[in-house]
């Protein structure tokens, strides 16, 4: 059982698909567990150095499963445990150092915006669109959207998409920031999958400390940045693949300059 999500490790690659698309890969309890079990299992293999995240089916993610919700007669304690499950597991991408680029085609609504904002670097497809729809069902932000959003594209356009019933075209998106590419449909997977070999055949560990440092930023004082960038940098420079590189940079600017 896979129970909504689809796990492939090789070659350092992990790629994480959302695999409900009759429904539109919304989260139900057991998506919600499987995200937060893959979360755990994906940061904690030293051997992976770069994550995809992508959806089968038309539609990226359209958040929960509101209808199951509704039709099974779930509680707010129940809603409340899957978002928790969720949580967990946006927590445990977003804090590891282990760069994630986002493959997004047709919806994103709701907690799929959140989902997609836990990716370092997001490719949408030109038929992507994106919409919160929270406040329509009387319902509030979750799966960090409240967060994440404003992160991205600041406090107030994060208000506009969640105060009004607006969706934003791929072109928007990238003139918002959300996203940061946009490709034709048939050039998705292989845009973000030539990403994904950048970072793995590059100084991968430090794309993803690079993605922690930016990540844990947000939450503390200029003081502790200050010092876990100094500690990181350190700790970078001592090992052989960095010590192998600055030297290699060394030569050709000491031959560029002769």
């Amino acid at each position: 059982m896979t129970d909504g999500i689809l796990l492939q490790v090789e070659n350092g690659l992990a790629r994480i698909t959302l695999d409900r698309p009759a429904s539109l890969n919304t989260m139900n309890f057991p998506m919600a567990a499987r995200w937060r079990e893959v979360a755990h299992e994906v940061t904690s293999d030293t051997a992976v150095g770069a994550v995809i995240l992508d959806a089968n089916g038309p539609a990226f993610c359209a958040g929960g499963d509101v209808v199951a919700m509704a039709t099974s007669g779930s509680s707010g304690a129940e809603v409340t445990a899957t978002a928790e499950a969720i949580h967990d597991g946006i927590r445990t991408f977003a804090e590891a150092p282990l760069p994630m680029v986002a493959a997004v085609r047709g919806a994103v609504a709701g907690g799929g915006l959140g989902l997609m904002l836990t990716a370092d670097y997001v490719v949408a497809s030109e038929n992507a669109r994106f919409v919160s729809r929270y406040a329509n069902i009387g319902l509030t932000p979750d799966l960090g959207v409240s967060t994440l959003l404003p992160a991205a594209i600041g406090q107030r356009r994060a208000l506009q998409l969640l105060l009004q019933d607006r969706m934003l075209s791929a072109t928007e998106a990238l003139e918002w920031g959300l996203v940061a590419e946009v490709v034709a449909s048939g050039e998705l997977v292989p845009r973000v999958e030539e990403i994904a070999r950048f970072w793995l055949d590059g100084a991968t560990a430090a794309f993803g400390q690079a993605t922690r440092l930016v990540r844990a930023g947000a939450g503390r004082t200029f003081a502790e940045n200050l010092a876990d960038e100094a500690a990181t940098i350190g700790a970078a420079f001592d090992t052989p693949e960095a010590k192998a590189r600055v030297a290699a940079f060394a030569a050709a600017s000491a031959k560029g300059r002769s």
